[in-house]
């Protein structure tokens, strides 16, 4: 069973029946399917062994939040590319080392970014899907683009950047008991579907290992969760 959000570090199979159970009571509860939602193993400090055993079990999407260790971990994994997401908060100067090693980039936050990803897309004649982070909360600490910027930057982005195809939008609300973040991201994942209804605009991203439950009830397609599949992340030596 999941404890304080975290499974069991060495039953990853237990781990994923729980979490599919509550998806599958959390989605019935609010009348959405269950296939709708999607469930991300996060990566993050995670071996290639332990990621491929959950691949194996029917994880069929990994969130890598960091540009060295996906690069380190890449080709141990047992999934293609389209597999495979960029989730952390990513430097312009890292973009060509991972743009070749994910589906998506989910965490674009600024139009500058956006600008640095067209350019190695159209280098490499591609095309890439993003989502647009949004700070809902507005907390210094964290990336994204304030709610209210982000319809003048979905604008910006889909006009003057072909090379990105701008899918949804993703989010880190703050740790709050108060439901008013993930009701927040849901209108404005309505509100930009309903404003660009011939776009394929299909993802929320939402939801972590402390919090899934929550945010399937507000919408959120694309939950992502580390801790509650993999077990508490060892702490790291800091000598």
């Amino acid at each position: 069973m999941i404890k304080n959000c975290c499974g069991d570090a060495g039953d990853i199979a237990g781990n994923l029946r729980t979490i599919q159970e509550k998806v599958r009571q959390t989605a019935q509860s609010c009348g959405r399917d269950e296939k709708s939602i999607t469930i991300m193993a996060v990566t993050k400090t995670v071996a290639p062994e332990r990621v491929n055993e959950a691949l194996a079990l029917g994880i069929s999407l990994l969130g890598e939040n960091r540009v060295q260790e996906c690069c380190e971990k890449y080709q141990s994994y047992r999934c293609g590319t389209q597999q495979i997401h960029f989730i952390g908060h990513l430097q312009t100067n890292k973009i060509r080392a991972i743009i070749n090693k994910v589906s998506m980039i989910e965490s674009v936050d600024t139009i500058h970014l956006a600008e640095a990803l067209n350019e190695e897309c159209v280098r490499q004649d591609m095309q890439m899907a993003v989502l647009l982070q949004v700070n809902i909360g507005m907390e210094p600490t964290k990336s994204g683009f304030p709610a209210e910027e982000l319809f003048q930057a979905y604008d910006v982005i889909e006009k003057q950047f072909p090379r990105l195809q701008i899918r949804g939008l993703m989010t880190v609300p703050p740790d709050s008991p108060d439901d008013q973040y993930f009701a927040q991201m849901q209108k404005l994942y309505q509100k930009l579907q309903q404003a660009h209804p011939d776009r394929p605009i299909d993802t929320l991203s939402m939801g972590m290992s402390g919090d899934f439950e929550r945010a399937i009830r507000f919408g959120s397609t694309q939950i992502r969760l580390g801790r509650a599949l993999f077990g508490q992340r060892p702490q790291l030596n800091k000598n």
